[in-house]
């Protein structure tokens, strides 16, 4: 069976074969949407197959996380959203007979190499826009699929990590992201359509809606209560409902198209540039079978929900979510999202008062323990091109692990990585230089160094970074 990716079906075959013949297996997964969703994906898939497995998370594989996983006592162990980048670590514990590591992972891979490593980059395929961890899972569940079992279903999840790992464009999901939502549309779980493109269609009010959106700043009403609320009244539309506002999955289709227009003419009046208004209208993705009005029905409102539990230690919680659970682990999660947005809020405003120190070819700034070191790359991310912050430049960020351990998160553009920018090989030649790993995406790229090599590590990310680009 090809499944949606034909490209990887041979290898997904293979990493298939070895969990079926394996003894004992441990399902290892990274702890953002996009690795909480390839570890559901994968679990409901290994349980489907009758296959007996337990599971584990770590924020960031290293030669310690590594040796504990060794120390289970698993015959065979499969990564899931992340693996590649320390394959070489994992094939010293391979060829010590620790254990048979399978690898479902989207990430740039270390120099070293393994039987089961299902990666779309050994196969031409572009990791870190057209196929994600998730969808790497996705993959090797089809191809476990046996009679009477199919696993399209887990498309919705697949598409949950692609657009929470920032894959795609204003224009949808493409390459084999691309076949993975229309397996999941043909299997009834996903519905892809063109709408607005804000996040919180789903459960925000419109005024709130509006004033929260970041991607597209307008005058006047983003980050503008009373602005908002005045843009909103003067439309000749009722927009409340018993005195409340109603939110953008309310109203009707005529309605929609005229909000959508005047927020176009708005924008065109405020001399917003026009790539930044036609972002306005994009590609969205429905979960159609979660319950309308909610952060499950919408793949951006989910992810979003997803970040917000395993990086505060619960990705019990987040997994259970994608599992299923509707009661209990949804009210936790809710709760952790509450509390994870208070924290980005309080971090952003941080970033915005201290600044940045400019370097010659990145910027950066150390939070210390003023900034959860789960959350720091989301916060550097988005403080680029606020209050001087240059989207011109890549961004390294620094946040303790512990007193002994500083975590890195490095955010760059599409811009930049067209002109050479590669954060992975970044994050892990400066990182080494100074005893620490890392790696990631071209994109987007961590890493974990000692407390004390910070101005080292900057030294070298600079320099590095400028030899890229002026390659």
């Amino acid at each position: 069976m090809d499944g949606p990716v034909p490209e990887l079906a041979e290898c997904a075959s293979a990493c298939a074969e070895r969990l079926g013949d394996a003894d004992s297996v441990l399902l290892a997964s990274h702890i953002d949407a996009d690795g909480l969703t390839s570890a559901a994906v994968a679990a409901s898939a290994l349980e489907r197959a009758s296959i007996p497995f337990d599971t584990v998370f770590s924020k960031q594989l290293d030669e310690s996380e590594i040796a504990a996983i060794a120390a289970t006592d698993h015959d065979t162990v499969l990564f899931t959203d992340f693996g590649s980048g320390q394959l070489d670590l994992i094939a010293e514990r391979e060829a010590a007979g620790a254990f048979t590591p399978v690898v479902a992972d989207h990430h740039r891979p270390a120099d070293a190499e393994t039987e089961f490593h299902l990666n779309p980059l050994l196969f031409g395929v572009d990791g870190a826009s057209e196929l994600s961890g998730a969808g790497a899972s996705y993959a090797l569940a089809r191809a476990l699929e046996t009679d009477g079992v199919d696993n399209r279903d887990l498309a919705a999840l697949a598409v949950v990590g692609a657009v929470g790992d920032m894959q795609g464009s204003n224009g949808g999901l493409t390459g084999a992201n691309e076949r993975i939502v229309e397996e999941g549309v043909e299997a009834g779980v996903l519905e892809a359509a063109r709408d607005l493109a804000l996040y919180g269609r789903q459960t925000r009010p419109l005024p709130k809606l509006l004033e929260y959106a970041s991607d597209v700043r307008i005058p006047g009403i983003s980050n503008d209560e009373a602005g908002t609320i005045a843009f909103l009244s003067d439309l000749d539309l009722d927009l409340k409902e018993g005195g409340e506002w109603r939110r953008w999955i309310d109203l009707s289709g005529e309605e929609r198209r005229t909000v959508v227009s005047a927020l176009v003419q708005r924008a065109v009046a405020s001399g917003v540039p026009a790539s930044r208004i036609d972002s306005l209208v994009g590609t969205t993705y429905t979960l159609t079978t979660e319950e309308e009005g909610t952060e499950l029905r919408d793949v951006s409102e989910f992810s979003t929900l997803l970040n917000a539990t395993a990086r505060y230690e619960r990705a019990d919680v987040g997994l259970a979510v994608c599992l299923g659970n509707r009661d209990g682990a949804l009210d936790a999660a809710r709760a952790l999202l509450r509390n994870h947005r208070r924290n980005l809020s309080e971090g952003l405003r941080w970033v915005k008062t201290e600044g940045v120190t400019v370097e010659e070819h990145v910027q950066w700034f150390d939070a210390g323990t003023r900034i959860r070191e789960t959350i720091v790359g989301i916060i550097a991310g988005m403080a680029v091109g606020a209050n001087g912050i240059s989207p011109r430049l890549p961004i390294v960020a620094f946040a303790e692990k512990s007193d002994e351990e500083v975590k890195v998160s490095a955010r760059g553009s599409r811009v930049l990585t067209r002109q050479g920018l590669d954060l992975s090989a970044v994050m892990r030649e400066a990182s080494r230089a100074v005893g620490g790993d890392g790696g990631g995406h071209d994109v987007a790229a961590g890493a974990t160094i000692s407390n004390g090599e910070q101005r080292a590590f900057v030294e070298h990310a600079d320099r590095l970074v400028g030899e890229q680009l002026d390659g």
